[in-house]
């Protein structure tokens, strides 16, 4: 079952804090944690019984915790791949390797007795997982993570991101992915200008972040990346998680009636399945709405990502919203009502014929 994640940096917040935080988000429905030992440095005791403390509040409320770890940690802290006891003890149920060992070793490790699950970098490509397969991996212990990227211009194009988790999805493995809000106050490194697995995340909302996710239909776990997000955006990114239909955000021309108004924010939208490529076509309203005037308005030539209404000038058109994929010439029957926002013009590549969806005025 696909889940909401938050994220926690013992390393650089108090209990308390962690604490607060971990219970609204679990009040919220969220059940996964991520942290990471990658950054940490100083006493190991004493880091370990940080990480300990606030991992194990997790479990009493009901969520489990995925931690980052590479080899190099695994023999800073004498930890062998073949003795997972470190983790359990530390309580988490995960352990994603942010660096692989040979496939070998990932193998040997996904036979753990406390079925921890093996969590393997989706990101780093290769067939690494094709690899860590053929070495025969208990694939009930095994899934895949994508990174997150804090630095302008590094985060994955949308193609690498999608071939990579089909890979994992080939070998039928749970999947996950970062988004990040815009109140997240502690990250894991001191450059971060948001931390997100895909570069065209980075100037989207959190809920649309989650949006472009789910309409890849790769990915079963979305995580935050960073933390102590306030509870609004938390509650909007869950909403987005459990929204059944894309939701699009827009901005709309400010003198349009409110017939089209409503037409354009107040009804669901279908995309009709006989298409030209031109656009989309959302045509129930125009059933709707067909004894309402609608009145010529806006009539300037149609760009890609424009919102349009058929005015009544357009017989049985009258109504119908559209949205265009290409640009036309506006023959005067085309009400330009608005557009979609520039940082969601990637989900609206993504909506399907048949789809349902929703526009939401940004």
């Amino acid at each position: 079952m696909s889940e909401l994640g938050i994220s926690i940096y013992p390393s650089k917040s108090s209990f308390d804090e962690m604490q607060s935080y971990l219970t609204q988000a679990r009040e919220l429905g969220y059940k996964k944690i991520f942290t990471s030992l990658l950054e940490v440095t100083g006493d190991t005791a004493t880091v370990v019984d940080h990480f300990k403390k606030i991992i194990q509040y997790g479990n009493q409320i009901g969520m489990q915790t995925c931690i980052d770890i590479n080899p190099k940690l695994f023999k800073q802290l004498n930890i062998d791949y073949s003795d997972l006891s470190f983790f359990k003890e530390l309580g988490v149920t995960t352990i994603r390797l942010d660096e692989g060992f040979t496939g070998y070793e990932e193998t040997k490790m996904t036979f753990n007795p406390w079925h921890l699950k093996i969590e393997t970098n989706i990101s780093r490509g290769q067939h690494y997982i094709d690899m860590v397969c053929d070495f025969g991996a208990n694939t009930k212990n095994l899934s895949g993570s994508h990174n997150f990227y804090p630095q302008v211009r590094t985060g994955l194009q949308e193609n690498y991101f999608k071939d990579t988790a089909k890979m994992y999805k080939a070998h039928n493995l749970e999947t996950s992915a970062f988004i990040d809000g815009d109140t997240g106050k502690v990250g894991p490194w001191p450059v971060s200008n948001k931390m997100v697995s895909m570069e065209i995340q980075r100037d989207m909302s959190a809920a649309s972040q989650v949006q472009l996710i789910k309409q890849t239909n790769l990915i079963d776990n979305i995580y935050i990346s960073s933390s102590l997000l306030e509870l609004e955006e938390l509650s909007a990114i869950k909403a987005a998680f459990l929204s059944p239909y894309p939701v699009l955000e827009v901005s709309l021309n400010p003198n349009i009636s409110d017939v089209e108004h409503r037409i354009a924010i107040e009804e669901l939208q279908m995309f009709r399945g006989d298409y030209s490529g031109y656009m989309i076509r959302s045509s129930q309203s125009r059933i709707k709405y067909r004894d309402a005037e609608i009145m010529p308005n806006n009539l300037d030539n149609v760009q890609f990502g424009d919102i349009v209404i058929g005015n009544s000038s357009f017989g049985q058109y009258k109504g119908e919203l559209q949205i265009a994929l290409q640009p036309w010439e506006n023959d005067g029957h085309y009400n330009v009502v608005g557009k979609i926002d520039e940082t969601n013009l990637a989900i609206l590549k993504t909506i399907k014929p048949w789809q349902t969806f929703k526009l939401i005025n940004n």
